[in-house]
This record gives structure tokens, sequence and C-alpha cells, in this order.
């Protein structure tokens, strides 16, 4: 599932428990942010940037935007079609030839380098009559777009030249055209995760001829240098009660502890994901979000002995890999349920938690847990074509009970601290955020 529809269905959501206008949580931005006054929003589709509105020469049947892994030097595996416009081998008089060649089309290096937890790099694939071509490089990208005339094209080219641009909101990716025929672009470039880190934004000109010049730069967000509720794993033993006076030191405890046994999650998932023929893609994001839950975990514990909690280590049996059903059949429920649930909770937390300690730490939390939340359900679109009808209903029966089970979880009222300082939501806005998440998602 795209992230950005995530997010705003979040924002949906938690404006109709609360009744207020309210934005998600993001850390604050501490050089303001560029007039936005005439700029539009970059074009999407549900994979990413859309690739819909380009007038490629000579014109494609089929153009699609890729990812790949670099892969330690090996050669690449492209993962990730993020966008696709056309049909695939429209006029081939060979089609099934055509379409075996857009399958194994890839590239040895791409456009937009980019390393955070993992690289990626993207190229375009086009198809037109019998052939099957790969555009790779600055140059081969600037050849097949000739005159950049559409916003579109203007967003590639500054997606390709190594900045990042994402959907929905202007301030993190914005398009205008000027009165000379150039195009300004606002995107981003680094992450904010880390000491010394920092997200910045920028402006970037666009020429029709595809010259790229940098006209504004300012900074969005400081690195949270402790950046760095969760998905329990099969075979997770009953830890004993914590024991603490303090109802918060208690709550951040038994947080603590899921955040940690999420880590056993991941990295399981990730291994069975690569038994069962997964994507690269998304066995390296499993990772990821096994590396992002080791960080929550270390946040959370510090949190829990602040207020006089002790976590209890995680005890995960270790367990025979599982059936595909079996994999698909926990990602349906801990993941498209519980976790997506969390990750809204979670933004919940980052916006009105009393105590800042907890409110800072549940802005990236929220922020990371949305990106989970996002590839369980990518997850579960992998998964569910290769399962049998039958199998397809037991796991929407499995979902429709954990749904039941959260109703009944978020209906027990909360001790007064741990809906003021740690922002939990009440059983009734809980209730709200849940009907919202239920019809749009579980319905």
């Amino acid at each position: 599932m795209n992230i950005h529809r995530l997010r705003r269905l979040f924002s949906r959501a938690l404006h109709a428990s609360l009744a207020t206008p309210l934005v998600l949580a993001g850390c604050d931005g501490s050089e303001g942010s560029v007039d936005l006054t005439g700029y539009s929003e970059v074009a999407c589709s549900v994979q990413g940037l859309s690739v819909s509105d380009l007038t490629l020469t000579p014109a494609p049947d089929f153009v699609q935007l890729r990812y790949i892994n670099p892969n330690g030097g090996q050669t690449p595996v492209s993962y990730v079609n993020v966008s696709a416009s056309g049909q695939p081998c429209a006029t081939a008089t060979d089609v099934p030839a055509c379409k075996t060649a857009l399958e194994d089309a890839n590239v040895t290096a791409g456009f937009h380098h980019v390393c955070v937890d993992f690289c990626s790099e993207s190229f375009l694939v086009t198809t037109r009559g019998d052939e099957v071509k790969t555009h790779s490089t600055l140059e081969e990208l600037q050849q097949v777009l000739g005159t950049i005339d559409t916003e579109q094209e203007a967003v590639l080219k500054t997606f390709a030249s190594g900045y990042s641009l994402l959907c929905g909101d202007k301030k993190y990716g914005a398009v205008k055209k000027n009165a000379d025929g150039s195009f300004n672009v606002v995107a981003t470039k680094g992450y904010a995760c880390g000491p010394n880190t920092e997200l910045t934004q920028h402006v970037v000109r666009v020429s029709d001829s595809g010259e790229l010049q940098e006209q504004e730069k300012r900074v969005l967000e400081k690195g949270d240098p402790n950046c760095n509720i969760g998905r329990r794993p099969v075979g997770l033993q009953v830890a004993e009660a914590c024991q603490s006076p303090e109802a918060l030191g208690r709550y951040f405890a038994d947080a603590a502890h899921l955040e940690a046994a999420s880590v056993h999650a991941f990295l399981r998932l990730r291994d069975e994901l690569e038994l069962h023929g997964a994507d690269v893609g998304l066995q390296d994001a499993a990772r990821r979000s096994a590396m992002e839950e080791v960080q929550h975990a270390r946040v959370t514990d510090r949190l829990a002995r602040r207020f006089g909690g002790t976590p209890r280590r995680p005890v995960v049996e270790d367990l025979p890999p599982r059936s595909l059903v079996e994999v698909a059949m926990e990602n349906a429920v801990e993941g498209c349920v519980r976790e997506t649930y969390g990750a809204l909770l979670a933004h919940h937390q980052a916006l009105h938690a009393s105590d800042l300690e907890v409110r800072e730490a549940m802005v990236r939390i929220a922020e990371d847990e949305t990106r989970h939340a996002a590839l369980s359900w990518d997850i579960d679109q992998w998964a569910r074509p290769r399962l049998s009808e039958e199998q397809r209903e037991t796991l929407r029966a499995a979902q429709r009970r954990a749904v039941a089970l959260l109703r009944e979880e978020v209906a027990v009222p909360l001790d007064a601290s741990i809906v003021t300082q740690a922002g939990m939501p009440t059983p009734e806005a809980a209730l709200a955020l849940l009907d919202t998440l239920e019809q749009d998602l579980w319905a």
C-alpha cells in the first residue's frame, strides 16, 4: 500500500475521532519552508511517482519506473514496480517474447542512488513494438524525455538527479510551471534520523532542455539522535507482569517488551519471505523494520525506567519455517490489523502526549510504524494471489476476528496518566479511530 495513502487515511481517522484540525506528527522544521503559492502536488499513482504524463520520444506502448537493489556490487535485482503507464507489448508481433524480455529487463546501475538502511537505484523500462529498452542513466533518461514540457517530466528529471519527492504533501514534493516555460520543483534530500542528520528542502529550476539549477535550500527537520505498537512474533512466550508503582512505568515496560519482540518478528519474516520467493524489496523492507524496532525498544525501555518500570526481555521459541499460508495469516492479523492500528495510535500519541519526551519519541516511532504497516499491506498484496480462494477466505475471517478483539481491547478504560501524559486515546476516541480504519481497510 502506498504509504502516503495510509498517512491520509490516518489523518482523516484522527480528525474524525477528535473533531479538531490535525496534522500528522513530524519533527519541527528549523528554518521554515518554501512559499508554496502556485505549486501543485506531484502526480502519483498508488505505487508512487506517476509516469502517465510523460511525452516520450519515440512514444512507447508502455513505460515503467523500477527500483533496483545494487546488492553489494553484484548484478542488481529489480524488485519494485514504482509506477507504470500504457499496455505492455501492445504493438509487439511476438507478445510472449516481448513480455518475457520486459520481465527480465534489468540494469547494473541506475539513477537516483539512495542509501539509508539499504541502497536502491531506479531506471525506466519501455516497450515499443517488439523492442524492450531500459533507460538507466541521466543521459539516457534525457534522451527519451526530449524537451521537458510537462510538470511530471520536470519531477522525474529532478528525482533522477538525486532528489526525493513525496506524494500528498507539497512541502515534500511540489511543482509549478514558470512563465518562461521552465519548471520549479520542490524536493528533499537527506533524512532526519540519528545524530548530525537533517532533512533539507530544495527548490530546483528545471529548464526545457533538462538542466537543473538549485534556487533555494532550507532545513526542514533536524535528526533525532535517539531515532532508531509492534508486530508480535510467533513463539513469543508470555512474560511476567511488570511490577511498577506507576501506570506509565507498566505501560512503557509492556511497550518496550513488544518492541523488542517485534525485532524477532521482522527478522523471521524476512527469512520466510526469501524462502517463499518474495521480491527482494519486501525482504529488505522487513530487515529495515527490524533495525528500526531495535531503536524503538531502546526508546521505550528508557521511558519505562524513567517512570519506574523494568521491561522484561522477550523470549521467543525457535520454530521451523512456516508455510506461505501461515505467513500470510500472521501478516493479515499482526500486520494489516494490529500493526496498522498501532501506527495510527502512535500518531495520536505524538500529537497529544502532554509529556515532551514521550511526544518526541512517538514522532519518530509513528513514522516508522506507518512504514511497517504499509509493508504489511504490500506483503498481503503479494501473498493473496498465491493462495487458494478457501485460504483467502480464511484470512478474511481471521482479520474480522482480529478487528473484533481489538474493539474489546480498546473499550477498556485506561489510567488517566496514560491518556494525558502518554497521549493514548480514550475508549470513545479509540473506537472512532477503529471505525475509520474498518470502513476503509477491513470492510
